[in-house]
């Protein structure tokens, strides 16, 4: 496959789609795939009747499965996108494949380092699309950000801390750690270009045994950097919100924000030359502008749905392909166990070790 084109008028033939799942996050994704340039939403599939019926009355003439199959053994579609369980996503990924499908996956692409390698490995046998929906990829807030760093304007990133809480929703399935982390992990490693080399991570189980509600991880990365992720869905306030400390610059990211969601300090302390009389640096506080930048916002599943289609069309390779899949779900399973060891340090898998 060839990398990731600039949009073009590229989308000359319709793609069949059906999304795979209708419960908490997969009417987003139906909605969005019903309204992404190029596409058809061809089929719904749930194995709960009562609620495919339900999601389905406002899509009339899309058809509603619930045996997956039915839409694997249907040659007018193409693409499949997968809004399911965790636990199923390696499983359903590899029928889809199989079968000649072009495949997104929700976040986390699969629940183990050794799904998504197999994952990867079906995808190039079969020449399909492989995408994981790291939405935040496609966030407006954190491609400025990225820009921002790229450009040199922040300086070097010398630690970044992230907050994703909120009371609920409460996961059976999975801890917090990896029904939020995913998120901020996504956007750390796109952010510094880069994949975490090792993680330390302490949570608690509170309301669930064995499903950790609150986790704290401290990644660590090549360039020096660090990053502090806390997760839980066990918290009075919803925050989402993640500050970049610059060797020049600050940026505050507060997505819960309507307005102002980037904020840039021109703060700092800065190390001046030796003192002339004792030899010894200085450290001098500098505190000047912050700086709200206009950010022209479109829904980031649009632009996840509508980058997935032309990806099916072009055949080009997703910006959140598998391997950067892979890359925050090796980073998730070293700090999984790391909290089971009670904080102990574990050394992060790489993709394949050449950074992202």
């Amino acid at each position: 496959m060839r990398t990731a084109s600039t949009r073009e008028d590229t989308q000359k033939e319709t793609v069949g789609v059906a999304v795979v799942g209708a419960g908490y996050w997969g009417p987003n994704m139906i909605r969005n795939m019903a309204e992404a340039p190029g596409a058809r939403l061809a089929a719904i599939v749930d194995t709960d009747k009562a609620r495919l019926e339900t999601v389905g009355r406002r899509y009339p003439g899309t058809a509603l499965c619930t045996d997956v199959q039915d839409v694997l053994d249907d040659e007018s579609i193409r693409a499949l996108v997968i809004a399911t369980p965790a636990a199923t996503h390696h499983d359903l990924a590899i029928l889809a494949m199989e079968a000649g499908k072009d495949v997104l996956v929700e976040k986390p692409l699969a629940v183990t380092v050794a799904e998504c390698r197999a994952l990867l490995e079906c995808a190039s046998r079969n020449e399909r699309v492989l995408m994981a929906g790291h939405t935040f990829i496609y966030n407006a807030a954190v491609h400025c950000i990225k820009d921002l760093y790229d450009s040199g304007e922040i300086g070097e990133v010398l630690y970044v801390y992230a907050s994703r809480v909120n009371l609920g929703r409460i996961r059976q399935d999975v801890n917090a750690l990896w029904n939020v982390a995913p998120h901020d992990v996504s956007i750390v490693n796109h952010v510094l270009g880069e994949e975490p080399m090792r993680v330390r991570a302490m949570g608690r189980s509170f309301l669930q045994p064995g499903i950790e509600d609150v986790a704290f991880a401290m990644f660590e990365y090549p360039s020096g950097a660090v990053a502090h992720i806390h997760s839980s869905w066990l918290d009075p306030s919803k925050v989402r919100r993640a500050t970049f400390v610059g060797s020049k610059k600050m940026v505050v990211y507060d997505d819960v924000e309507t307005e102002g969601k980037i904020k840039i300090y021109d703060k700092g302390v800065r190390r001046t030359t030796p003192d002339a009389e004792y030899g010894e640096f200085q450290l001098k506080l500098h505190s000047g502008d912050i700086h709200i930048p206009k950010i022209t916002f479109t829904e980031p599943l649009a632009e996840e749905c509508a980058h997935f289609v032309e990806c099916v069309v072009t055949r080009a390779t997703p910006r959140t392909d598998g391997k950067q899949g892979l890359s925050v779900v090796s980073a998730l399973e070293a700090a999984q166990k790391s909290l089971e060891a009670g904080g102990e340090a574990f050394e992060v898998e790489p993709a394949d070790g050449s950074g992202l």
